[in-house]
């Protein structure tokens, strides 16, 4: 559901507020950090459209070559066209974003091993990995799912993850995957910080 809330927007699933049109610096640190200090462009996927502040962030920074998005709600789409469009500088007309409606963890399945593949990742879909949208989503913040990032990124890749908070055990399981995960915390108004989880180079 998409719910009017004075000059702002809130996209709420099942009842659990996901993300509003307030703010935004954590989800675009979420592109940001990977993308600082890179010396060659990169190809971006941004898992999870939200209000667009990610791929507008993907595409204003100057490493960017080209970005992917993948949603899984084609109603976050529609409203991203109608409504959201402001909030990111109409990224879904620019000729560098392909938008691509489909379940992560599937269309990162289907991926052929062939395929090229991705200098940056960016993972926005859950409020976290204890606090996921879908129940399968979980799948994603353990071992096999962060395998299956693993190879689909670069071998110079870098990995970012979203949370509304702290988990010290996903942490350590990216510890695991990659061997030196990095965690920024972005203090909100209320309630615990915002992360970002980066792994990889």
């Amino acid at each position: 559901m998409l719910r009017r809330d004075g000059a702002h927007f809130e996209i709420i699933s099942n009842g659990v507020f996901l993300m509003d049109t307030r703010g935004g610096e954590s989800e675009r640190l979420l592109v940001s950090a990977p993308l600082d200090g890179r010396t060659r462009p990169a190809r971006v996927l941004v898992g999870g459209l939200g209000v667009g502040f990610s791929v507008a962030e993907a595409l204003r920074h100057p490493m960017t070559s080209d970005v992917t998005v993948v949603e899984v709600e084609p109603a976050v789409i529609d409203w991203q066209r109608r409504y959201l469009a402001s909030c990111s500088g109409d990224a879904l007309d620019n000729p560098r974003v392909r938008v691509v409606c489909a379940d992560l963890l599937d269309w990162l399945d289907w991926l052929d091993e062939g395929d090229e593949r991705y200098d940056v990742i960016c993972i926005d879909i859950d409020n976290g990995p204890q606090w996921t949208v879908m129940d399968r989503n979980a799948s994603l913040y353990m071992g096999d799912g962060l395998a299956l990032l693993v190879s689909r990124l670069a071998p110079d890749g870098t990995l970012a993850v979203w949370s509304a908070s702290d988990d010290e055990a996903f942490y350590q399981r990216l510890a695991v995957a990659f061997g030196n995960p990095r965690r920024h915390l972005v203090p909100v108004e209320r309630g615990e910080p915002d992360v970002v989880y980066l792994a990889g180079n």
